[in-house]
């Protein structure tokens, strides 16, 4: 018989269990320790496990669903932060009873909206989804740097690049409340996170552009002011970050924005054949 329990009824060893065997066969290879579940998913990914459902039958983790709850631009959001199901239990309605736990906490919450981005070529699932309700709304695009050595070089004396802080990046994020950034690049995600590194260029003390790099070559936020673009700011944020992080790989994921996506075309950045679909549901 399978029974639903919230996870945090349960041992966090079957949550992680749970998550294990169904990403097992995952389009991605998913290979994710314990701890590394816990500090990441639980972490920068903002689920709770109060807000998060597993299916057992008999004790066995068949089934899982991660939510968390946020304020996500201006409205009051539910985002499913992952759904698997043992292959073993797939086409039995399990999905279903998850999901429907996971709708009851939106609404026992006075959430707006939910979210969920999906790996586009999951045909299964997305069509799961849009049955559901949701409909898709915005393209997440991932891009990578092949000839890093092609962006080192030496920074232009015009461009004055600065460390900043994170509360210089919380300032910034105030003008750009109407930009769309998607959940793992935004503030409340690179708050959690350690090892980021923010840069900021000045002009007449006023912040002109800002970049956001990982130690392993993410980048999570890049801007330019609008009448300070095609001078070359983010290149060169970006060849000094290279530099000063002695970078050995870059990448960049995005929802639509044909700005950025025309200037790391411009650079030399190549798409990656993953995509993701953010998909909403609105209640």
């Amino acid at each position: 018989m399978i029974i639903y329990s919230k996870c945090t009824d349960v041992e966090f060893e079957k949550v992680y269990e749970a998550f294990r065997i169904g990403f097992s066969d995952y389009i991605i290879k998913v290979e994710i320790s314990k701890d590394g579940f816990l500090n990441r998913f639980f972490g920068p990914e903002g689920n709770h496990l109060e807000h998060s459902f597993i299916a057992l039958d008999q004790e066995k983790p068949i089934g899982l669903i991660l939510g968390g709850i946020k304020n996500y631009e201006g409205v009051k959001t539910l985002r499913c932060g992952a759904l698997c199901i043992h292959p073993d239990y797939r086409g039995k309605g399990v999905s279903k009873q998850l999901f429907d736990l996971h709708r009851q906490v939106a609404v026992d919450n006075n959430c707006r909206q939910m979210f969920l981005e999906v790996i586009v070529g999951n045909d299964r699932a997305i069509k799961f989804y849009r049955n559901l309700g949701y409909n898709k709304v915005y393209d997440i695009k991932y891009y990578s740097y092949k000839d890093i050595s092609s962006l080192q070089g030496k920074i232009e004396d015009s461009i004055d690049i600065q460390k900043i802080n994170f509360e210089d990046m919380v300032n910034l994020a105030v003008k750009l409340e109407d930009t769309h950034i998607n959940w793992q690049n935004d503030l409340d995600y690179m708050k959690e996170l350690k090892g980021l590194t923010h840069y900021g260029v000045y002009e007449s003390s006023e912040l002109i552009g800002a970049l956001t790099m990982s130690a392993n070559g993410k980048i999570f936020f890049i801007w330019t002011k609008l009448q300070c673009r095609h001078r070359g700011i983010a290149r060169n944020l970006i060849i000094n970050a290279v530099n000063d992080l002695k970078l050995k790989n870059l990448n960049i994921s995005f929802p639509n924005n044909a700005n950025i996506e025309g200037f790391i075309n411009h650079i030399g950045f190549q798409r990656d054949e993953i995509s993701q679909y953010e998909m909403y549901l609105t209640i």
